[in-house]
């Protein structure tokens, strides 16, 4: 077994603490990673709040993973010791159903492994996510990370990244297109980011007015406050074709539905606690969709690393120490952060 450590949560009311640990050795079609950045989710604090249910402890969070290969097993042809790689949210599935063959490995029939609080397909052996020195992988589930962007704005990718390039590429949004996002976080900025570089017309909205210098940076055209709802209704009905909702929290789909065209889609990629409701004729009058997006296959997530490396495309990070963990958690609730923040392993 390799020795290693991390940060855990004990109890989902403590608070995350350095935790040893060991992961497996290597077998044949493993890579060992040394990881050097990992990204602070906000589904991390959801799973270490037992906010979603099911979650098991210890639990080591993280799966926005990037580092170096350090070892392989000795039928890796895809790496090289040296090479970077990539984690993100799943490190297994069964391979053999019609999703997984279609590259859709989020939506295994047969059940995904996650990256951590998850169960290898042994049914035994826990997974335990980045943060942490290193993990082992089996090389189908790495990634290969562009070379020429910055690492530690790379790590988000692997899951807010992922998370909204791939609805925006599932319903065709590019050119023509009018595009909203809901919410300006660590999802929405990436999705402003992609949705702009695809070439469409991009509305953010927001219940602050600050975050408005931030929103036409990242490339959108607008900021629209949704605390009015009345004024957002009467100003914007009928003409977006698309809407992104990026938002964890509990809030109000409703005061969006109405504002996307006939066969508009809104896509929900943040998952609240608390189920929302919705009325019927905001669907029915219109023909409208409310849709959801999960992450994206290995394929697809290879496909945005390498989109994000042609066209220079990374998160907007504050990189911490993994001893700052319980504040970053306390402070994402908050909203205080811009966009992502990112663990330096490396200083543990």
């Amino acid at each position: 077994m390799i020795k290693t450590s991390g940060y855990a949560a004990l109890s989902a009311t403590a608070p995350l603490a350095p935790f040893e640990f060991t992961r497996r050795e290597l077998r044949p079609n493993d890579v060992l990673i040394e990881i050097d950045y990992c990204g602070v989710c906000h589904s991390d604090i959801h799973q270490v709040k037992n906010e979603w249910g099911g979650s098991v402890y210890p639990m080591v969070p993280g799966h926005e993973i990037v580092g170096h290969i350090t070892k392989i097993g000795n039928l890796v042809t895809k790496f090289k010791v040296g090479d970077l790689a990539g984690v993100g949210c799943l490190v297994d599935s069964c391979r053999t159903c019609v999703s997984c063959k279609e590259g859709f490995e989020q939506f295994c029939e047969n059940g995904s492994v996650g990256t951590y609080n998850s169960t290898e397909k042994d049914g035994i052996t826990r997974t335990f996510g980045g943060y942490s020195k290193c993990i082992v992988v089996k090389d189908e589930f790495a990634l290969r990370v562009p070379n020429n962007l910055e690492l530690s704005h790379v790590a988000p990718l692997l899951c807010a990244g992922i998370t909204t390039y791939s609805p925006l590429r599932h319903w065709n949004v590019g050119p023509g297109k009018k595009v909203g996002v809901v919410g300006l976080g660590g999802l929405g900025h990436m999705a402003v980011k992609f949705a702009h570089s695809f070439g469409a017309n991009v509305s953010v909205f927001s219940r602050s007015a600050s975050k408005k210098e931030d929103a036409l940076r990242l490339g959108a055209s607008e900021i629209i406050l949704s605390n009015d709802q009345e004024a957002m209704i009467a100003t914007h009905a009928g003409s977006f074709d698309f809407i992104i909702d990026t938002v964890s929290a509990p809030h109000d789909l409703n005061h969006y539905l109405p504002l996307l065209k006939r066969d508009g889609v809104m896509v929900l990629v943040g998952l609240p606690e608390v189920p929302p409701t919705v009325e019927a004729g905001n669907l029915i009058f219109g023909r409208r969709s409310l849709a959801g997006s999960l992450i994206g296959g290995i394929p697809e997530t290879q496909e945005m690393l390498d989109y994000c490396g042609t066209h220079n495309i990374v998160c907007d990070v504050e990189i911490i120490p993994p001893t700052q963990i319980n504040e970053a958690f306390t402070r994402m609730l908050k909203s205080d952060v811009k966009y992502r923040f990112v663990l330096d392993m490396k200083s543990i």
